[in-house]
């Protein structure tokens, strides 16, 4: 599949230059200005972009700035186009935000392409390692939630599905436009696969209070309120060992608050209202909801209308109320994947 590469410059003549060494070999769009190649960027996204320095307006090092500092962009490999007289100040400034290469002008067109070409295969060498690691960690953390759930013989599925409960609430906020900013930041694929080790404190709960058969005591159920403390402290743990800060943030916020309340009865932190963290928010809901669909040794399992009735007569007490609002407008959504309840 031919890449695409933007050339941003203000001289036509550099830009049909490019365009003339470029487009055999890949799909080239040119323009103008570093404002009409972030209008296009809303649109389309470049594997590469060939930036000028120097632009009236906005020049290629705001530009180059403005790019690395938004997420959607970041990753997007720069390279400056710059005169001759002005490489060596600018190759510093450019190298420090972020470029990965200089091409001088007036350039030569098979000096360019070769250029353009290393930096493509990199890219793209890169990119597939990060999938290939990304894999592994998520078959990693799938193979720890699931040694989990295998202890926890009420609860087969349970990951799997809250798991995919999270996404349709993510998703639904986004399209309301609610907690989109926080939501923006967020790698949300990563933070998904990081909620699959919301249950890992288990590990620490002994067997013969996990697969009790019928109703606990109020000392086995303290017991098994530590899961989420313990929970925090085990991917502490595993954080420390590793350079995934982000991926164990978010699982240890997972872990430590989807039983807190929000009315600021929940455990182990009694936060209220928006104290708790929105990542456990959502996960209170999606942990309840399947909790509620599931048959249980000591309960048979609800009907989703039953599930949902409970669910919304908790909002403002133990749900945050605009999140629950949410679940059961996408409720439908919940039932298909809730079909699959143990």
């Amino acid at each position: 599949m031919r890449k695409t590469v933007f050339v941003v410059d203000d001289n036509d003549s550099n830009l049909l230059v490019a365009e003339t060494a470029l487009e055999k070999n890949h799909r080239v769009i040119t323009m103008s200005s570093a404002a009409r190649m972030f209008a296009l960027l809303e649109k389309l996204r470049p594997d590469l972009i060939l930036l000028d320095v120097k632009m009236p307006g906005m020049d290629g090092l705001e530009a180059l700035r403005r790019l690395k500092a938004n997420p959607l962009y970041d990753d997007i490999p720069v390279m400056f186009l710059t005169g001759v007289a002005d490489t060596s100040t600018e190759a510093a400034h450019g190298f420090e935000l972020g470029a990965v290469d200089f091409v001088t002008k007036p350039f030569s067109p098979p000096v360019l392409l070769n250029r353009i070409q290393i930096h493509l295969d990199i890219d793209e060498l890169i990119r597939e390692r990060t999938a290939r690691l990304w894999k592994m960690k998520t078959g990693i953390v799938s193979v720890m939630a699931e040694l989990v759930e295998s202890r926890d013989s009420v609860t087969g599925g349970h990951v799997e599905r809250t798991t995919r409960f999270i996404k349709i609430l993510i998703d639904a906020l986004l399209e309301r436009d609610m907690h989109t900013s926080q939501i923006n930041d967020w790698d949300v694929e990563m933070v998904i696969s990081s909620s699959r080790l919301h249950d890992i404190g288990k590990i620490a709960v002994s067997d013969l209070i996990l697969n009790k058969p019928g109703k606990l005591t109020a000392e086995e159920f303290d017991t098994i309120k530590l899961h989420t403390s313990e929970g925090e402290r085990i991917i502490e743990q595993m954080a420390a060992e590793t350079d995934e800060e982000a991926f164990f943030y978010n699982a240890r916020i997972f872990a430590g608050f989807h039983h807190e309340r929000w009315d600021g009865g929940g455990y182990p932190h009694g936060t209220k209202g928006a104290e708790t963290p929105l990542q456990g928010r959502i996960m209170a809901i999606a942990d309840v909801y399947d909790a509620l669909i599931s048959e249980r040794p000591y309960k048979k399992a609800f009907s989703p209308e039953e599930a949902e009735h409970i669910i919304m007569d908790g909002a403002g007490k133990h749900f945050d109320p605009e999140i629950a609002d949410v679940f059961y407008a996408v409720r439908q959504q919940f039932r298909s994947v809730g079909g699959e309840g143990a």
